[in-house]
């Protein structure tokens, strides 16, 4: 049984220690990452799962961007722990967390990621939308919130710091 909470301050170390075991070495420089620089992630979608004991299972966080003149969620990173990965939690994180997206009222969302994986959440290659280099475009995916919502939205990904 794992239980859902919002990350708080004094989690941040825990989740970056998970985020690092999951990851690669250099994770932090990867274009996505340059677009939360100078950017708080937004508080109310920074989710973590713990199980019974209150150890940290998995976590995923979003960030705001904005594309073509637009506002979008950015999702990521999420992350599972080794020992629980194959229990369907990253799944849960992400149905959970988009869930409460909607009710905060964003209406799209987007990612870099493996389309196979969310495309069985929704997701959908988005082709006139183009991250920062040295983005894969085959790996550029889109989630609506609201019917719609990536409808005309095209153009590159700017982070929220620009303005």
């Amino acid at each position: 049984m794992y239980h859902l909470a919002q990350e708080t301050e004094q989690d941040w170390w825990e989740v970056e220690a998970l985020y690092d075991l999951c990851f690669a070495p250099g994770r932090e420089a990867l274009s996505s990452y340059r677009l939360r620089d100078g950017v708080k992630k937004v508080s109310d979608l920074a989710l973590l799962a713990r199980d019974d004991d209150g150890i940290l299972a998995g976590a995923i966080r979003y960030w705001p961007v904005r594309v073509g003149g637009v506002d979008a969620l950015l999702l990521g990173p999420v992350a599972v722990h080794p020992t629980r990965q194959g229990e369907g939690l990253g799944g849960f994180l992400i149905r959970e967390s988009l869930a409460v997206a909607k009710n905060l009222s964003w209406q799209r969302v987007i990612l870099v990621g493996d389309a196979p994986y969310y495309s069985r959440f929704g997701f959908e290659l988005l082709p006139d939308v183009v991250m920062p280099p040295p983005t894969n475009p085959a790996r550029v995916l889109g989630y609506e919130l609201v019917a719609g919502a990536w409808g005309d939205v095209a153009g590159p990904v700017k982070s929220c710091a620009e303005g």
